[in-house]
């Protein structure tokens, strides 16, 4: 591994960038987005069977669209909105992970070019074939940079899409919450 990373040079440097932010990005979200810090199971038994908790709580998304819901008078449009800022904020950092699937393989492409223009620069007019330690030089550069690229960006890609998957989730789940809430204000017994 470490002869891999020696010979990627200098594209080595933004290559482990790359990499540390999507393992830092995925590990986060995975920890941000269980389902214990989302919608905990007795508020999703709660909202599937209609019944609104009497308070909510700081610790879950769930929890902080019921303590909003509770805070006062506010209207559907309201509710929606802040709910709107919550699944906002589950999304947080996956930004970053798309920018590590598109920049990783371009680097790799970068490295790809940078390689073979050393082979083919040092080509001597004399006998028309390259100098032998530039050319190892150039392709091990291209071959790695390539290989180091495609192996950042295929796992950021796997994660980014089944996080984004699980946020696509648990928004679904709390629009049903929220619809919940809002025909709860506005029935027989609401608060409207």
């Amino acid at each position: 591994m470490r002869e891999l990373i020696e010979n990627a040079g200098i594209f080595a440097w933004p290559l482990g960038l790359c990499s540390l932010l999507a393992a830092i990005i995925v590990i986060e979200r995975l920890f941000a987005l269980r389902k214990s810090r989302i919608i905990p199971g007795f508020y999703e038994i709660a909202f599937s069977t209609g019944s609104i908790p009497e308070h909510g709580d700081s610790g879950s998304v769930a929890g902080r669209i019921l303590d909003y819901y509770h805070q006062g008078k506010l209207d559907a449009e309201q509710l929606k909105a802040y709910t709107r800022l919550q699944v906002t904020r589950m999304e947080r950092g996956l930004f970053i992970l798309e920018i590590v699937v598109s920049a990783a393989p371009l680097i790799g492409l970068l490295g790809t070019v940078t390689g073979l223009v050393t082979v083919f620069g040092q080509i001597s007019p004399d006998t028309g074939l390259p100098d032998p330690a530039a050319f190892v030089e150039g392709v091990s550069l291209a071959l790695t940079t390539t290989i180091l690229g495609l192996s950042i960006a295929i796992p950021s890609l796997a994660f980014n899409s089944y996080l984004t998957r699980r946020v696509d989730t648990f928004e679904a789940h709390l629009e049903v919450g929220v619809e919940r809430l809002i025909a709860a204000m506005k029935g027989p017994n609401g608060r409207s």
